[in-house]
């Protein structure tokens, strides 16, 4: 240790100190104990020289309360994960999601390590790891964005741990989790106005009635999947053209209970009309007569515009998996069709895309459409309009070419 400088006595003492993420200071305090003796207090970690007097200062205070100053717990990490997740309260799916990371990511790992003696570096060292190996199958890494989301429930608990009082600074706060950068999402991959048609056209010679309506449904609105699924009779006015969008429902998986579908409120918390057109509306009207004619409470004012046979909600991923094998055999298709050619071409099939893809590709064909922004942000849901601009900037060349033709003729023109 080097750099040491004493403070007045009875104020304790800041030394510097070197580690391999840069300077770090640790602070020495004697304090008045519960039991009215006086005993000194170490704490080490602080990334500057102003947090560690606010250390000192805390300590003192705590020393000098009522009662006198108490040991920081000794629970593990994984002990305390387990009482915090307890405490919480957050959305079904997300609860879910955080104790399958702790149970996978964070338990095994650091759950035996003392709360107080985790540090950054350790947190640094975890992040890696995940990234290395943190599949739970043993099949290799994670994924940045992954190991990001985990490293943000660390955050969020440490956060609470020092609210608590049960350690003196967030950990997490030094830490080094994957970047923004490093955790973006894979390119979007949509589809042309062309190739959309391409895929319904096939779909309605070759796919399930309902399946086809669906994925109609979908890019024609941009919703979510879990929208799809939670929409009822009651949300639809095929008269007035105009769909609202209330709730959403997702699966909740938790280890050792059956999987179950849980309907709550859209991603965002907040319901939204979204208008279709009279070909869409047409079509719905015929999906409801269709499912009205299997069994009539199937088409009743409250039943699933889109639900199995039996009224409850599809599974999600169900529905996904049947969108990705129709994708596949669209594009068996194409093949067989252009091998049938007397002069055969190169075939440009469809570029695979996921059931959300429907959604992007909602929003790309509404902006290359020239639909102003702050009504695709209204349409898809999103918060502010600055999420739709930045999710779907690769539509916004187009505008800019369209703006600049149309400035031009204004200018030249006059």
């Amino acid at each position: 240790m080097t750099g040491s400088r004493r403070r007045q006595a009875g104020e304790g003492t800041i030394s510097e100190y070197r580690t391999a993420a840069g300077t770090r200071y640790l602070i020495k305090v004697t304090v008045t104990m519960a039991d009215g003796t006086r005993k000194p207090v170490l704490r080490r970690g602080f990334t500057t020289r102003k947090a560690a007097a606010a250390g000192i200062r805390d300590l003192l205070a705590k020393g000098e309360a009522p009662g006198g100053y108490s040991e920081p717990s000794k629970i593990t990490v994984g002990q305390y994960l387990a009482e915090w997740l307890d405490g919480l309260r957050l959305a079904p799916s997300t609860m879910a999601s955080y104790r399958k990371n702790a149970r996978l990511h964070l338990e095994p790992r650091i759950g035996t390590v003392r709360l107080a003696a985790l540090t950054g570096s350790r947190l640094s060292a975890l992040y890696r790891s995940l990234e290395a190996d943190g599949r739970a199958d043993g099949s290799g890494g994670l994924s940045a964005r992954t190991v990001r989301y985990v490293a943000m429930i660390v955050h969020k608990a440490m956060k609470d741990a020092v609210r608590q009082g049960l350690i003196p600074v967030n950990p997490a706060d030094v830490a080094d989790p994957p970047s923004a950068k490093d955790a973006r999402p894979p390119e979007m991959v949509t589809w042309s106005a062309a190739e959309l048609g391409t895929f319904l056209g096939w779909a309605e010679q070759h796919a399930d009635p309902e399946q086809r309506t669906a994925w109609l449904v979908l890019v024609a609105t941009g919703m979510r999947r879990g929208e799809l699924l939670a929409l009822r009779w009651r949300d639809v006015d095929l008269d007035a053209g105009a769909i609202s969008v209330r709730r959403s429902v997702g699966t909740i998986k938790v280890k050792g209970q059956p999987q179950q579908q849980v309907e709550g409120p859209t991603k965002t918390g907040r319901a939204r009309v979204v208008d279709i057109d009279p070909a869409t509306a047409a079509l719905l009207r015929s999906h409801r007569t269709r499912r009205a004619g299997l069994a009539f409470q199937l088409g009743a004012q409250d039943a699933l515009a889109f639900g199995d046979l039996e009224g409850r909600h599809r599974l999600p991923e169900s529905v996904s998996r049947s969108f990705r094998e129709s994708v596949a055999r669209c594009i068996r298709w194409q093949l067989a069709e252009a091998a049938k050619s007397v002069a055969p071409t190169q075939v440009h099939t469809l570029p695979v895309i996921h059931l959300h893809s429907l959604r992007h590709t909602s929003a790309t064909l509404q902006l290359v459409a020239g639909v102003h922004p702050k009504i695709v942000q209204e349409r898809l849901g999103h918060q502010t309009i600055s999420i739709t601009l930045d999710t779907y900037s690769h539509a916004l060349p187009t505008m800019q070419r369209e703006a600049a033709t149309a400035l031009g003729a204004l200018i030249h023109g006059g």
